[in-house]
């Protein structure tokens, strides 16, 4: 499939995006670097924290749908994100899970003063492999209209 432009990106438009496998030395070497709490770095630690293991960064867990987003088949032709709001991480992301990305679209609406964007709303949810959401989140983008040769 080619861009997925405004035009295509209907209220009730939904898709898989894509699956991640969180690899331990994966998440570990991210917390390190950006997030580094013991239940994110250290396996011992963590075994004796209140999640009894290791976890993802939620830092992470945005990257992860960043690059799923960006490596999606169906690729939106974004022009910018406008913002998140009610971002949620109600289950712990696991070591060793394998998540997948889901999103649809809640709120669509042309531009008044452009007419080659309009703003979408996104409602993302990141699942586990055993169907926990681990993140959900509602994301404003700012989406190109089809270029107008596109419509002949």
């Amino acid at each position: 499939m080619g861009r997925t432009y405004f035009d295509d990106l209907p209220v009730g438009w939904k898709k898989d995006v894509g699956r991640w496998k969180l690899e331990e030395a994966d998440c570990i070497a991210f917390a390190q670097q950006w997030d580094p709490q013991p239940f994110h770095t250290d396996p011992a630690a963590a075994s004796e924290s209140i999640y009894g293991g290791l976890t993802a960064s939620s830092l992470q867990l945005f990257a992860v749908c960043t690059r799923l987003f960006f490596d999606f088949d169906a690729q939106v032709a974004v022009l910018a994100m406008l913002g998140k709001e009610a971002v949620r991480f109600p289950h712990p992301a696991r070591v060793g899970d394998e998540l997948l990305y889901t999103t649809q679209c809640i709120e669509a609406r042309a531009s008044r003063s452009k007419d080659d964007r309009g703003v979408i709303r996104l409602s993302d949810e990141l699942t586990d492999s055993a169907g926990q959401v681990v993140l959900s989140q509602s994301v404003d983008l700012l989406v190109a209209r089809r270029p107008r040769h596109d419509l002949d």
